[in-house]
């Protein structure tokens, strides 16, 4: 027999476990909307950027390369590392300003800034080779690979080629939106449990729809490529991306952090927001490149 009391407490915790999926419902929702808003002020900055010019596009590029760096940096530092962050720092903003005038400026920006690691770690005795291993790598993952960027950028000065180049963006921006989605409402077998736990080969499949997507466009509109190539340039761009994503998830995990930062709430820092498009979009360039598209 149910007492008074008994129901009265039921219908206390049916009211509690009601409002407790009430907020929880009401925080995702307000996650979600932050990371729309942030994400959209993001494109948006970037578009501009690449339709007002090179100029403005190299700039652009070299303040992502050097808050992507720097997050790096900070990330080591809190693994026990000592990176030279100056010399770093200055040298993934130097790789894409290099970019804007010539590549041949890339490799003399990388001889220099490897000479200057050289001496500095000759002149400390208290740096390791270690440290001298990240200092290098730091600027080439987050400073090098943005050339990318500008490489794109400067095919065509006009503004179509900084729509061209959004879009080739955009490739790798909407397969993290259809693997997110779909992981979420599909996702059941693990892509890597260990390092990412929430990407699925579900989300991983639908990610590569939509990368192919853009590129498909892109060859329907502004870029003379066949439907093969198009299909090609899209499945490497859509899988560099997933492996960029990932290598930024392995360094996170092994240094004990859920993001690189903070800049972007609802995406975390700039590498965060960074990491598929560093590896996606410069794959993407090597075979328009060899395919003699650009």
């Amino acid at each position: 027999m149910t007492t008074s009391s008994d129901s009265d407490s039921q219908s206390v915790d049916s009211a509690s476990f009601i409002e407790r999926n009430q907020s929880s419902t009401q925080s995702k929702t307000q996650q979600l909307i932050v990371r729309v808003v942030y994400g959209a002020g993001y494109a948006v900055l970037t578009l501009v950027a690449l339709l007002l010019g090179r100029w403005t596009t190299t700039a652009l590029i070299c303040l992502y390369a050097g808050l992507c760096c720097f997050e790096f940096f900070k990330m080591m530092r809190m693994a026990g590392r000592n990176p030279n962050e100056i010399i770093g720092i200055a040298a993934a903003i130097g790789f894409p300003l290099a970019a804007h005038f010539s590549y041949h400026w890339v490799a003399i920006l990388f001889y220099v800034f490897a000479a200057a690691t050289g001496i500095w770690f000759v002149q400390t005795p208290r740096s390791n080779i270690s440290d001298v291993a990240l200092t290098i790598f730091g600027p080439i993952y987050t400073g090098l690979l943005f050339t990318s960027v500008i490489r794109l950028r400067a095919v065509d000065p006009s503004v179509m080629g900084g729509v061209c180049t959004f879009l080739a963006m955009s490739s790798i921006w909407l397969n993290d939106t259809f693997a997110y989605f779909v992981g979420s409402r599909f996702g059941k077998h693990k892509m890597a449990p260990r390092i990412s736990p929430k990407k699925s080969w579900e989300g991983f499949i639908g990610g590569m729809f939509g990368s192919i997507l853009v590129w498909v466009f892109l060859s329907m509109t502004l870029l003379p490529m066949s439907l093969f190539m198009a299909i090609c340039t899209g499945l490497a761009t859509g899988l560099m991306g997933v492996f960029g994503d990932l290598l930024e998830s392995r360094i996170k995990r092994g240094v004990g952090v859920k993001d690189s930062g903070n800049l972007m709430p609802g995406h975390g820092g700039m590498l965060d927001r960074s990491d598929s498009l560093l590896f996606g979009l410069i794959a993407a360039t090597f075979i328009l490149t060899l395919g003699g598209i650009i």
